[in-house]
């Protein structure tokens, strides 16, 4: 007999042989045991054990969101650029009016979706989130031209007002180790976390320069200090000279100690790398894809819809060490709420926000990331480098199934 018909033949015999007498129940074992192979005791054991349970019957907690509900989440946490949970959940807000319009969602499940907690959240992209892999890459040359006048700063940030950042460059050398290819000039401001970036042919001084004067003319805020590594594209005479004529104060890490500039290394990685990747550009037209990318599309993205949460202070529990954190703050909202910031600018942005669409800046992303893509360097030693993973801002084909707006189609 098979397994089946062994189980369908226990079911059968099994309330017989409870109400059966004694007399009655040897014979039931005896044509049991005939029967199926099994011994006495084994026939007695199967025949008094309670049936096992089907997959349909099992006990647990019920399922709250229904489908609809979890691949909505899905779709908003992809387009979204995949935030950590605590984020997602601070973005619901600005995102949900355009959510409603885009993937046609009931109320109930727009209600549905806001009730869901963090960790909820974090359970229904488990799978999701186990795709998506992270690699970092640096190409950094130490400079020593007036590194004895620029002080370093050892201490943590403990800053009240905007202005006060952390600088760095991207490379997008690719395999190759020369220098004159593209890199990216990343800034982020410690108490705002307000980013900005642009994109600079090579690292020579007067390039570097330029692209932070662009930057500082973009900032809703004075800009009032940096700090550095100590590279030889930011220790020079040049930028020192620069620093001085504006009344910003310059300070650098320690050499060998990356945590110095952990704030700017982490937005190294989901403000460039997560969706440039590590291609090798070096062309003017890749130039100006990049600086378009970055003046526009992503920088509303990143500044005006996308919360972040900075670390307030680290708590041992045993031996476990818990990071306590502040709650989720978009850039603009931190910069909103700090004093002597021009009002008329945070009226501007603020404004903004409420007309732009996010979906429609995640689709214009991915279309300006596919062109710069295209406009990497190939060669015979070029190898493929970029992150093995969908592009961040991408809303996947179940919503086209289902009749909502599929974006074209990089942590």
């Amino acid at each position: 007999m098979t397994p089946a018909s062994i189980r369908d033949y226990l079911a059968t015999t099994r309330s017989r042989y409870a109400l059966a007498s004694r007399a009655l129940k040897h014979q039931i074992l005896d044509e049991l045991c005939a029967t199926t192979g099994y011994t006495r005791k084994g026939a007695i054991r199967a025949l008094n054990q309670q049936p096992v349970s089907t997959f349909n019957d099992r006990r647990g907690r019920p399922v709250v969101y229904p489908a609809a509900v979890r691949l909505a989440l899905a779709a908003l946490w992809e387009a979204a650029g995949y935030p950590w949970s605590h984020r997602l959940k601070a973005m619901l807000p600005l995102w949900l009016p355009w959510t409603a319009q885009r993937l046609m969602l009931a109320p109930e499940s727009l209600r549905q979706l806001q009730a869901m907690s963090p960790r909820t959240m974090d359970r229904v992209l488990h799978d999701r989130r186990q795709a998506l892999q992270r690699h970092l890459y640096g190409r950094t040359k130490p400079g020593t031209l007036l590194k004895q006048h620029i002080p370093l700063r050892t201490d943590r940030w403990d800053v009240t007002t905007p202005g006060f950042t952390e600088i760095d460059l991207v490379s997008h050398a690719g395999p190759l180790g020369e220098s004159d290819c593209l890199f990216s000039l990343n800034l982020t401001d410690i108490h705002t976390t307000w980013v900005e970036t642009r994109a600079v042919q090579g690292k020579t001084q007067r390039a570097i320069c330029a692209a932070l004067d662009e930057i500082r003319q973009a900032l809703p805020f004075p800009l009032r200090g940096i700090d550095s590594d100590n590279g030889s594209e930011f220790i020079n005479d040049h930028l020192w000279r620069y620093c001085h004529q504006h009344g910003i104060q310059f300070t650098r890490g320690r050499p060998y100690k990356k945590d110095d500039n952990a704030h700017i290394e982490q937005k190294n990685w989901t403000h460039v790398r997560k969706l440039v990747g590590w291609d090798r550009y070096a062309t003017s037209e890749a130039l100006a894809a990049m600086n378009d990318l970055y003046r526009q599309d992503l920088g509303r993205m990143m500044n005006l819809f996308q919360p972040s949460v900075k670390l307030l202070r680290r708590v041992r529990v045993g031996s476990r060490v818990r990071r306590l954190y502040d709650a989720p703050l978009t850039p603009l909202d931190r910069v909103v709420a700090s004093e002597g910031i021009e009002r008329a600018r945070l009226e501007a942005l603020q404004t903004l926000r409420q007309r732009l669409d996010p979906f429609a800046l995640a689709e214009a992303i991915d279309r300006k990331l596919a062109q710069i893509h295209r406009l990497a360097v190939s060669g015979p030693n070029q190898l493929p480098l970029r992150p093995r993973r969908g592009r961040p801002f991408l809303i996947r084909s179940t919503w086209a199934q289902k009749g909502a707006t599929h974006a074209a189609s990089p942590r």
